[in-house]
């Protein structure tokens, strides 16, 4: 099997691994694209072909804490990253504020507890992976259901529920900040997104839905 080129998606973080032949290790998973007047980079993991996982903790238990300290080689597998983007949320002393999942091992349990800031926006949700499906759950749906995930990390505000954007997003809202996020296709893909510029949740949330 020849060596692929590889993904990744989380600084916790996730990463993405190509598998097949060499025309798939050349494809290009991301593209930049322009919604109402802001700029994002997108890309798109079909997960028969590339595998998503998380990053956390080197072997010294150290937190990988940057993107830049990520492998480049997935040990002992056939594939090189391809692109990588932060993941969940962290406390200072980079612990997951929620759910983490990382090779199937529950590290962090899920939260569901109220507070202050964008992860206590409620409602929030959980990204996961359970072979070769991905979904987005909002956190107490997952809760209910307790699926079996191979990777799982939790944040927040969701963006999109069954359609409709965020009951708490202000189309007028003056808060600007840089934000990447994950969805899934009903065709199974996984979309990141990340702004290349500061937007507002509203705008990032309105790329998602539409």
């Amino acid at each position: 099997m020849p060596k692929a080129r590889t993904i990744a998606f989380l600084a916790a973080a996730i990463t993405l691994a190509a598998y097949n032949h060499s025309a798939l290790a050349e494809t290009r998973p991301c593209r930049s694209m322009e919604y109402e007047r802001n700029a994002y980079t997108i890309c798109e993991v079909d997960l028969h072909n590339h595998t998503v996982r998380l990053y956390w903790k080197r072997s010294d238990g150290t937190p990988y804490a940057y993107l830049s300290a990520l492998p480049r080689a997935l040990e002992g597998e056939a594939g090189r990253l391809l692109f990588a983007t932060n993941a969940g949320m962290f406390d200072p002393a980079l612990k997951p504020v929620g759910l983490y999942v990382e090779q199937g091992q529950e590290l962090v349990h899920v939260s569901n507890r109220s507070g202050y800031g964008n992860f206590h926006m409620k409602p929030n949700g959980v990204f996961y992976i359970s072979g070769d499906r991905a979904a987005v759950a909002e956190t107490r749906a997952f809760l209910k259901q307790r699926p079996q995930a191979d990777l799982a990390t939790q944040s927040g505000p969701m963006l999109v529920i069954n359609g409709r954007l965020h009951p708490r997003f202000d189309r007028s809202s003056t808060s600007l900040k840089a934000h990447n996020g994950v969805g899934v296709r009903a065709n199974g893909k996984v979309i990141f997104a990340i702004s290349q510029a500061e937007v507002s949740f509203d705008a990032f949330a309105r790329l998602f839905r539409d």
